[in-house]
């Protein structure tokens, strides 16, 4: 099961249901995708496929929605 968070322009943020308990989300892109940490910062994890500036683009929509995404994970996962 993979939550969508929220999508904005080519973004799609999302969760995996089963994987590592550190917070965090994906990032879709028709080009690739990343994933970043939520705690204690945004921080890039990982990513294939995309270039700088998508990555760029991608992490200024997670810090744009960190809270909206820090809430969706404590629903999703619980507190």
């Amino acid at each position: 099961m993979s939550p969508t968070v929220l999508r904005e322009g080519p973004f799609r943020l999302f969760f995996f249901s089963r994987e590592e308990p550190r917070m965090h989300v994906h990032v879709s892109h028709p080009d690739g995708e990343a994933k970043f940490g939520l705690t204690p910062e945004v921080a890039l994890a990982d990513s294939v496929g995309l270039s700088a500036r998508q990555l760029a683009e991608a992490q200024d929509v997670v810090e744009r929605h960190t809270g909206e995404i820090r809430d969706a994970w404590l629903r999703h996962f619980g507190a």
